[in-house]
């Protein structure tokens, strides 16, 4: 197997809520602890990387990796709006200082899924003011960190929210029409609305609708469809907000770090067309990532995230063909997705690409093994084929919080005893690792 090319940025990515633990003064804190959570079980003390992240990086830094994206948890430096805590912000100095000593270059996400809780009580993702909130916590944190931060994603998976719109029409149009079959071996099938996305939620819940109505008393609000936190569906006008909370945020950064290279991540899926299924896939193909085109085209870099493909039919999303395997999240087990994802993304966005998140749900290491190699092998010939692909950063350093999953979903290099929180490298690690080119 060919060694990534020099220069390449070849790394992991955490996100600060699944990883950090305690981030007590989030929106996801607060659904967690309600009676009817919609979570199999609260993040607590997660994986204790806030304390940790010394030994992790060390971990990275041994085994040959170069780069490191993680995020900032905003609620952490404000945890009350008018609030500013200069003893957070120390604390993601030394984080950032302890990548450069150990020859790891930082990747920085300012708003990662979790949002403040303050925020949420206000309106959250649908509320115009969001917009200023986002640029201004983002202005004053680079003008206080920005020298020791290059690459800066301002929001992960930006199009998440209008994901779940979709995800949330077709449930309706399910339970109103027919009633599709469970699938035989009792797993969650591609066809199941919770595997139609990237990320950890749960739709089947008992009393979901009670624990909706806790999640708003939590947050001050009266009507749960008042609760508008980034992971849940959206607006025309919430998703356009997204947007504009981004371009606001790249412009306060840039005023004050010119040098920062700055952009924003998509969730993005392998669309594949079977016969009928061609306008589905290219309308999802459309609503997944032409659609923010407008937006993002000047920016410095797209950060591309995908873990699979997505199939259509006469009849719409279809299932993968027969007996192909699934991760533990339900969806297809299909590396060379990321590899035609990077492909098609360059058609039309012109600028740098970094793959800043992919990778697999499942407790065989040797077949992460396999999945690492599968997808830098394809990713590797889009650098040959003049892809202006800058990194590849797997889905994730360390077992951890699959958000309303839990602690269930193993997508790490490294695994953790959440007794202990004693670290366990993978053989993942070292395979990842052993495709740096020579320092």
């Amino acid at each position: 197997m060919k060694k990534i090319t020099e220069g390449f940025m070849l790394g992991a990515a955490t996100a600060a809520h699944q990883v950090e633990g305690n981030n007590i003064y989030n929106d996801y804190w607060a659904q967690e602890q309600v009676p009817h959570t919609m979570f199999n079980e609260p993040s607590l003390d997660a994986v204790d990387h806030y304390n940790r992240y010394e030994e992790d990086i060390r971990l990275m830094a041994e085994a040959g990796l170069n780069s490191y994206r993680f995020s900032i948890e905003w609620s952490r430096i404000q945890p009350e709006k008018d609030a500013w805590n200069e003893e957070e912000v120390e604390h993601y100095r030394k984080v950032l200082q302890c990548c450069h000593d150990n020859g790891i270059r930082p990747v920085v996400t300012m708003m990662h899924f979790s949002s403040p809780k303050w925020l949420i009580s206000m309106g959250g993702w649908e509320n115009p003011e969001v917009v200023d909130l986002f640029a201004a916590f983002c202005r004053r944190l680079v003008t206080e960190l920005g020298g020791q931060m290059e690459y800066v994603c301002t929001i992960n998976e930006a199009n998440m929210r209008l994901q779940l719109a979709s995800l949330m029409k077709d449930m309706m149009k399910r339970m109103a029409g027919m009633k599709e079959a469970a699938p035989e071996n009792g797993k969650e099938g591609a066809g199941d609305s919770e595997s139609q996305v990237q990320v950890g939620i749960n739709l089947n819940k008992e009393n979901m609708m009670l624990g909706m109505m806790e999640c708003a008393q939590a947050f001050g609000l009266e009507n749960p469809m008042d609760m508008h936190t980034f992971v849940s569906q959206c607006t025309p006008e919430g998703d356009i907000l997204v947007m504009k909370a981004h371009e606001a945020a790249k412009k306060a950064m840039k005023e004050a770090c010119p040098h920062l290279k700055i952009g924003l991540t998509l969730s993005l899926h392998d669309m594949v067309a079977l016969p009928g299924g061609e306008e589905d896939a290219q309308k999802e193909w459309d609503d997944e990532f032409l659609h923010y085109l407008p937006w993002i085209e000047k920016d410095d870099f797209l950060g591309v995230q995908c873990y699979t493909r997505k199939f259509f039919d006469e009849n719409g999303v279809a299932e993968p063909p027969a007996g192909s395997a699934r991760t533990q999240m339900g969806y297809e087990d299909y590396p060379r997705a990321i590899a035609d994802v990077v492909r098609k993304v360059s058609e039309r966005f012109h600028g740098d690409l970094i793959v800043t998140e992919n990778g697999i749900a499942t407790d065989d290491d040797a077949r992460r093994c396999q999945f690492i190699r599968e997808a830098a092998d394809g990713l590797q010939k889009c650098v040959e084929d003049g892809i202006p692909l800058k990194g590849y950063l797997y889905w994730s350093l360390l077992d951890n919080f699959e958000w309303q999953k839990g602690f269930a979903m193993t997508f790490g290099l490294i695994g953790v005893d959440r007794k202990t929180q004693k670290r366990y490298p993978k053989e993942s690690l070292r395979v990842l690792g052993s495709m740096a080119a020579e320092k």
